[in-house]
């Protein structure tokens, strides 16, 4: 087990932690009945948090940050000597802990996405884990929701019974989410990103390969060109020159220099 705590990644403070720690962290706070949000990493995240000192600020409260993608991985151990065998990927990640989750008769609930594809990620996950325990699903609302439907929202995941709330929203709406419920939900909130689709199999994921050469970003812009053309000819080559400024020490990247949100965002 890996757990070498927080480390400072442009300004985001990332945990340099492997499967096994990652997955004990989350069940230990299900067994509790504490609060922990989780969220896993990858460059879109990482700079989502440097470019947006408020969003920083939520991102660098998270009680655990893995490194989804291996360009975060690869940060830590050039920054850090972590020597991670290998990043803590988000959708592998949600299967670890449902695995876990089912061993220990700890209910999951899964919030966000549309209800289709809950309905078949649900199906999915009962066929590969027969005894898993499904608290209940909501999907989202795509629009930002009242402070009472926040409330409502909260309830009915609380009354389900649920020990762990899985939340796939897309990135940097999950962690917003995971970030404003933190004190309406006493269970960890680990937000998935894709992995709702993935484990549905309503999206493809990358070959393996491409996964451990760090090229999932490129199958990804070739599956969807429109939408995610900007973000990696952009945040790509932008997060590689502040990743090699902080490994020269040519600028310092100080991680208590944020602002806290003035407003709800309570997206739904």
């Amino acid at each position: 087990m890996i757990d070498q705590g927080k480390k400072n990644i442009i300004g985001v403070l990332v945990d340099a932690v492997d499967y096994e720690a990652a997955v004990n962290k989350i069940i230990t706070a299900a067994q509790n009945k504490k609060s922990l949000i989780v969220s896993a990493l990858a460059v879109h995240g990482v700079m989502t948090g440097v470019l947006d000192s408020q969003h920083r600020h939520r991102l660098n409260q998270f009680d655990l940050i893995t490194p989804d993608g291996q360009p975060v991985r690869w940060a830590l151990n050039l920054l850090y000597k972590a020597a991670l065998p290998d990043r803590v990927y988000g959708p592998t990640l949600m299967i670890k802990v449902c695995e876990a989750a089912t061993q220990r008769n700890i209910p999951i609930y899964f919030y966000g996405s549309e209800l289709k594809v809950l309905e078949q990620l649900v199906q999915n996950l009962k066929m590969r884990f027969p005894d898993i325990k499904i608290a209940g699903y909501q999907p989202s609302k795509f629009r930002r929701v009242s402070a009472a439907e926040m409330v409502d929202i909260a309830t009915a995941i609380d009354d389900s019974g649920a020990g762990i709330v899985l939340v796939g929203l897309g990135c940097p709406r999950q962690e917003v989410w995971a970030y404003e419920y933190k004190t309406l939900l006493q269970m960890p909130v680990l937000a998935v990103g894709a992995a709702f689709d993935f484990h549905a199999g309503t999206l493809p994921q990358a070959p393996a390969t491409m996964q451990q050469l760090g090229l999932e970003w490129f199958y990804r812009l070739s599956q969807e060109p429109k939408r995610l053309w900007k973000r990696y000819a952009y945040l790509n080559p932008l997060f590689l020159v502040l990743l090699l400024s902080q490994s020269l020490r040519l600028c310092s990247f100080d991680t208590m220099t944020t602002t806290p949100p003035i407003n709800e965002m309570r997206y739904g």
